[in-house]
Formats: C-alpha cells, sequence, structure tokens
C-alpha cells in the first residue's frame, strides 16, 4: 500500500496511490493515517478490503494538488548520525561503535513538494537524503529477531540540517535540524509488505541538476532491526514514530570546498519503490 495525505497545510485527507498509479482521495473510508491506523494490522487489511469494493468510486486527486507529509502527527522523529561509512569519513568522523541518536522536532515535518526555508541568520543549509522508517506496533526493548515485526513502511526523507547551528552552536545536533521545513517527508508511505528489501535500495539526490549524492542501503552501518532493537531499549517507539537511518557521502558539509543552499536551489531525492521527492529553497521572510 501506497499512502499519501493531500491538500493545504493543517487540512491535508487520506489518499492512496494505487497499483495503477492513480492517485484517489480515500475520505469516505473513514480514517486518516493517524497512530491508532499505522499501529493496527487490522485496519490496513480493512483499507485493502475496503478499496477493493470502493476504488472506482474515490475521487481522483488533482494532479497539483498539494502532498502532504503522508505522516501525521508522529510522536518523534529519531535520526541515526553517521551511519553510512563514507559520510563518516567525509564528516571527519570515526564510524560508531554503537549508533548515534538525535531527535529532530516534529513541528520540521513538511510536505515533500514543499519549499525549504532557509531559517533567519543561516549560512549553512545542507542537505541529506535518507531512508526513513514508520513504526507500526508498539516497540518496548524488543529483539533483532522481532524488530521487522514493529515496522509498518517506509518513507522519503530530507534531513534537512543547518551545519553552523548543528556545530557551533553549543548543545546537541538538534538545534541543527529542527527548523520549520527541516524535514520534508513522502512522496508516499509505502507498506514493508511492498519492499522485498529495504536493505538494498538506491537511495540518490541532485542539487540544481547534479547528482551529489547515490548510494545503497547496503552499506547502513547498522541496519534496520539493529536499530529499532536498540533504540527500543531506550525508549518506547510508538506507531507514527519515525527513525531516519542516516544519509550517505555527499552532503554539502563534505565537498571541497563546501557548498551550502542558497535561495532557488532545487533539491530532488528519490529512494528505489518509494518514489521522488523536490524541494526548493527560499529564504525566511519575517
Amino acid at each position: 500500500m501506497k499512502l499519501i495525505r493531500f491538500g493545504n497545510v493543517g487540512q491535508e485527507k487520506p489518499g492512496v496511490i494505487t497499483s495503477e498509479g492513480k492517485k484517489i482521495d480515500c475520505s469516505a473510508f473513514g480514517s486518516d493515517w493517524t497512530a491508532d491506523f499505522l499501529g493496527d494490522e487490522s485496519k490496513l487489511k480493512a483499507l485493502e478490503e475496503w478499496l477493493e469494493a470502493n476504488a472506482t468510486d474515490c475521487p481522483e486527486i488533482s494532479a497539483d494538488a498539494r502532498l502532504g507529509s503522508p505522516v501525521p502527527f508522529p510522536s518523534k522523529i529519531i535520526c541515526v548520525g553517521l551511519n553510512y561509512s563514507l559520510h563518516a569519513k567525509e564528516s571527519g568522523m570515526a564510524v560508531p561503535e554503537q549508533p548515534v541518536l538525535f531527535m529532530k522536532a516534529t513541528s520540521a515535518l513538511s510536505g515533500p513538494f514543499d519549499p525549504i526555508v532557509i531559517p533567519k541568520n543561516s549560512n549553512a543549509t545542507d542537505w541529506e537524503v535518507e531512508l526513513a522508517i514508520v513504526i507500526g506496533k508498539k516497540a518496548n526493548y524488543v529483539s533483532e529477531e522481532d524488530a521487522m515485526d514493529h515496522v509498518f513502511g517506509y518513507v522519503v526523507h530530507n534531513d534537512v540540517s543547518e551545519r553552523d547551528f548543528q556545530l557551533r552552536h553549543g548543545g546537541q545536533w538538534l538545534k541543527g535540524k529542527s527548523a520549520d521545513s527541516f524535514a520534508p517527508l513522502g512522496p508516499n508511505l509505502v507498506s514493508k509488505d511492498e519492499i522485498a528489501d529495504p536493505h538494498n535500495l538506491r537511495l540518490w539526490l541532485k542539487v540544481n541538476g547534479e547528482m551529489l549524492q547515490d548510494s545503497n542501503t547496503s552499506d547502513l552501518v547498522f541496519n534496520i532491526p539493529q536499530l529499532v532493537s536498540h533504540i527500543s531499549q531506550y525508549m518506547s517507539l510508538l506507531p507514527g514514530d519515525i527513525i531516519s537511518t542516516g544519509t550517505p557521502a555527499g552532503v554539502g558539509m563534505g565537498l571541497k570546498p563546501p557548498r551550502y543552499l542558497k535561495a532557488g536551489d532545487v533539491v530532488e531525492l528519490g529512494i528505489d519503490g518509494l518514489g521522488v521527492s523536490k524541494q526548493v529553497a527560499e529564504d525566511y521572510q519575517d
């Protein structure tokens, strides 16, 4: 299942992308893709059965309709740092012995085609294509063997980062990770049954048409079961929670000389089976 949400900010409605690639409005199903839906396998089955009977009667979504985040209200966004060895190298840091975790404010969530707003006083806004996991069943102290039972599906995430805020403003990394618009998510949330091997997906990112990140999730230092199990030892993972698994080499900070986003820059990114998103950078306006 490919789940989408569409409409104006704060007024999004639920929809799906059919196997034929058609975007349809599923408002009549009676549920948004909330934690209650994502955490109950029977509701996904109910949606599948409802679509079999009703898909042809669902309104088609306009091609110019805005897409919002396919996950509406996660309790948290957890990010994993330095989870590709070449990215650790370009950052001048050692490959970690345990997952490096940090949080990203949920207010950073935005739609897959919404603009990236360069924050006030920013001089180092960067890009990061990442595979994000969306939790289904609540996870507490789960084993690696059982971890995949707690995954609902996968989504493309651009972990936009302000490097000066992140590294030179004191405290943890979240200062550079949490500005409004710094978590474009989507275009769709893909249920795990549609992805045969999440550890063999090409992920890539272009800026103004230039390919800058091009890698594969087979290069993850810590894989998905390891991450879900590890994180669940320290906190409850709730339905709808997002785990962003890290970015490969090719971020602006790692280029020589470093390069960062400026107003008008176009960022395109994608992951096999999960779709493509695009954001245009713009300056913050008071």
